[in-house]
Formats: C-alpha cells, structure tokens, sequence
C-alpha cells in the first residue's frame, strides 16, 4: 500500500515539475530576439539579375554578384552589361553606394500617367464586385527584392571601364 503512495507522490512531483520546466522554457524563448525584416532590406539571392537603369531610364545592365568584405558588408556589385544571351557580355564593378535601389517599376514614355474611364476602373461590370488586380498589395506581399536599380552612367560608359574578372 505504501508503494502506492510512493508512487503517486513520485509521479505527481515529476508531473509538476515537467509543467513548471516547460513555463520556463516558453518564457526563455519569448525573450529571444527573432530576425525580422525591415524597409529598405533585400535578399542577396534576390537582389542577382535585377535590372540596372541609369537617370534617363534606359536599360544599363543587371545585377550579376555581390562582392562584400571579410566583414559581411557588401563593397561592390558587378554588373552585367551589353552582350547578348550572356554573349559578349562586360562586367563591370561600382561602388555598392553609388546604386540607388527604387520598388516603383521604371516609367517609360509609353507608361501612361492617365487612368482609364473610373466608372470601369476596378469594377466588375456584371456583379460590381471590384476586380483583384487593382487592389493594393498587402505589407505581408513585399518580394524582398527592388524592381530595378539606378546607376548614373550610360552603357558607353560603363564599357569604357575596367572590366571584372573572376579568377
């Protein structure tokens, strides 16, 4: 019979202490600081092959690699520039600072600034219901990468420079 109460006496403190423990290491855990991404942050992996203009909106080049220090910090991005289908194509190296990263996509002259008709605008004609596509994305939506980047050079001159080599 005592080893009845032993043995509920026992399992119940293993019991309560297992609870106890388990508070504590939820507790612990809610303290650690979790990684969050923050405006004006992007993914390397992303940012590889996005579009490079210069202040004329014309197409320069594209992003090709990131080159950063022993410290983690980013010294230059190669660009890519001219050739065609990866042929002939010049590599160049500029200052990471100089790049100026924009979300909005490139305005060209065809890009128009004028909105359609506003009573079919948004609207599903035959139910009225408003139509998905011109709905604003939600902040939870963000792509983690910019549509394009702005360097302030033409192609000429990005080719005059020296170019890049891998060894």
């Amino acid at each position: 019979m005592r080893s009845k109460y032993l043995a509920a006496a026992l399992l119940g403190t293993a019991l309560l202490t297992g609870a106890a423990f388990a508070e504590n290491a939820t507790t612990d855990r809610s303290n650690v600081n979790t990684a969050v991404h923050k405006e004006g942050q992007f993914r390397s992996s992303k940012l590889i092959g996005v579009n490079v203009y210069n202040n004329n909106n014309e197409k320069i080049g594209d992003i090709q690699e990131l080159i950063v220090d022993n410290s983690g910090k980013v010294d230059d991005v190669v660009l890519g520039v001219g050739g065609f289908l990866g042929m002939g194509e010049h590599y160049v190296a500029v200052p990471m600072e100089k790049l100026k990263f924009v979300n909005e996509p490139v305005r060209t002259s065809s890009t128009s600034t004028t909105p359609a008709d506003k009573s079919t605008v948004g609207a599903n004609t035959t139910t009225g219901e408003a139509n998905r596509a011109n709905r604003p994305e939600r902040a939870t939506d963000e792509k983690w990468y910019p549509d394009h980047a702005i360097y302030n050079a033409t192609k000429d001159q990005l080719k005059a420079m020296p170019q890049f080599k891998y060894n």
